[in-house]
């Protein structure tokens, strides 16, 4: 009888199982009828919650490169840096496109790095670019672009960027849908329209805070009474690069010559170098940077020794012995300022030029300068390294911006190594990201992650949700907000 009865139960659930099924299929097809014009998107849904609440909790983004594509003017090979990050208040100069945002230089890049070139099918369809192709033949465009996308559909790069979309505009583009793509297209090209009001709406909607941008010497150059200007200013926080400077050896530099020119100094020798640098500090502080920031990381060792005046040559046809001992010297006495300001110093750190980024040569660096605060960023594949400096020396710090875009399982990884090791304050979790989409979706995926590994440690460690809260609070927000200076601490 109870066998009977079981098997009674067993064909009831799955009858009502597929009547659910066939209710929300048909809902799901009645819904799909009206999705051809283009409708105002909805906010987003947080990242999954898995019982601490740190989806709402606020971040604060530190290390961002917003606008780095080519509709705000692209990259300037002469100047080395993106429009954006060497003019204040830089707005869009064409329509921003779908393509501006999805082929990036990120994913360019990392595209490139396996071989295949991004434009290269819109090129053998008879077109110049992916913009141009989308333009005259959607469809066909799309379908290039997903067979050119197919092996990187897991990279934290496409994710971040489709999940930031997703949640700003309510659109999935993982689906490859041509309505999709053209309605996020089109609600792209709107919010573009109008730049920075767009970034501070989107920053509201994702609980972001304070921003800190990147940007090059020339940048503080403006009047900055432009309109906008005065917008990107209002929200925006800089903090300057100095790793320009570590070129300006070469006698055919022009850039160099141009900032000489401004400044009314013409770095020739270890005297005038140093009021060269002191004019442009000055400058940037009377701006209000909050520190300076270099990517030598890219080219060299992080080793930057003591240099005696007379031991450098400061301009000429230098040789690679040369050329490092001119870079020492310039990079102390840029650490000099900064440590006589109480700056902070980020410093890339690993991703490019293994095994030469590795950190720990910054430790002789530090301790040369303790009132400069050294900010380690990205930090992969060097994670116990830069925990080591961290947590033995009172100026360093850990900021795991770009973890998310290089590998969401890079920073759950960075925080296996962290939490049982360091202290809390140590740790910073902003973004580094080419656009506000990116950085969205880049702390959808970071919020997520953490609140996981602090749920780990509450199995193992018994600590209570508010102390788990508390440090997520710290690692997202107060953390920066104590180091830089600037924005508010904030309460759970």
């Amino acid at each position: 009888m109870k066998k009977k009865f079981g098997f009674f139960q067993f064909i009831l659930v799955r009858f009502f199982s597929f009547f659910l099924i066939i209710v929300s299929t048909q809902l799901a097809f009645s819904a799909d009828k009206g999705k051809n014009a283009i409708k105002p998107a909805k906010v987003g849904s947080p990242a999954e919650s898995l019982g601490l609440g740190i989806s709402t909790l606020p971040n604060f983004c530190a290390h961002e490169h917003w606008g780095s594509f080519e509709s705000t003017g692209g990259y300037l090979p002469e100047s080395d840096g993106f429009r954006t990050d060497l003019v204040s208040g830089a707005t869009a100069q064409k329509e921003t496109s779908i393509w501006d945002i999805m082929l990036d230089p990120y994913l360019s890049g990392w595209f490139f790095g396996m071989g295949l070139n991004p434009n290269a099918a819109a090129h053998a369809a008879g077109f110049t670019s992916q913009i141009e192709w989308w333009k005259a033949d959607p469809k066909a465009a799309l379908t290039g672009f997903a067979e050119l996308a197919a092996s990187s559909l897991m990279t934290g790069t496409f994710q971040c960027t489709c999940r930031g979309i997703q949640f700003l505009y309510g659109v999935n583009l993982l689906n490859f849908k041509l309505e999709e793509w053209q309605k996020a297209d089109s609600l792209i090209r709107l919010k573009y329209s109008d730049m920075f009001p767009w970034y501070q709406s989107s920053m509201k909607r994702a609980h972001f805070t304070e921003l800190i941008r990147p940007v090059h010497p020339e940048f503080y150059l403006q009047n900055q009474s432009d309109e906008s200007e005065k917008q990107e200013l209002s929200f925006t926080h800089t903090i300057m690069r100095i790793d320009p400077f570590m070129d300006f050896w070469n006698v055919d530099n022009k850039r160099r010559d141009n900032l000489a020119i401004i400044a009314g100094i013409d770095p020739i020798d270890a005297a005038s170098w140093k009021s060269f640098l002191k004019f442009y500090f000055d400058l940037a502080e009377k701006k209000h940077t909050t520190g300076i920031k270099q990517l030598q990381a890219y080219k060299r060792n992080l080793d930057f020794k003591i240099r005696k005046d007379e031991e450098v040559k400061f301009r000429g046809n230098l040789n690679p012995v040369e050329v490092t001992a001119f870079q020492d010297w310039v990079m102390n006495e840029c650490c000099r300022l900064a440590n006589e300001k109480s700056w902070v110093h980020q410093i890339h750190v690993g991703t490019h030029n293994m095994p030469n980024s590795n950190p720990l040569p910054l430790a002789a660096l530090g301790e040369r300068y303790p009132n400069m605060k050294i900010v380690m960023l990205h930090c992969w594949p060097f994670f116990k390294e830069a925990a080591f400096l961290a947590k033995t020396k009172p100026n360093f710090y850990i900021d795991n911006c770009w973890m998310t875009v290089l590998s969401p399982y890079f920073l759950s990884e960075a925080l296996d190594t962290y939490l049982n090791y360091l202290p809390s304050n140590k740790i910073m979790l902003s973004h580094d990201c080419t656009s506000i989409e990116m950085a969205v979706g880049s702390s959808l995926f970071t919020r997520e992650i953490l609140e996981e590994k602090l749920l780990e440690q509450k199995k193992m460690l018994k600590l209570s949700d508010r102390q788990l809260r508390k440090i997520a609070l710290d690692m997202l927000q107060n953390n920066a907000v104590r180091l830089y200076g600037i924005g508010k601490l904030q309460k759970e």
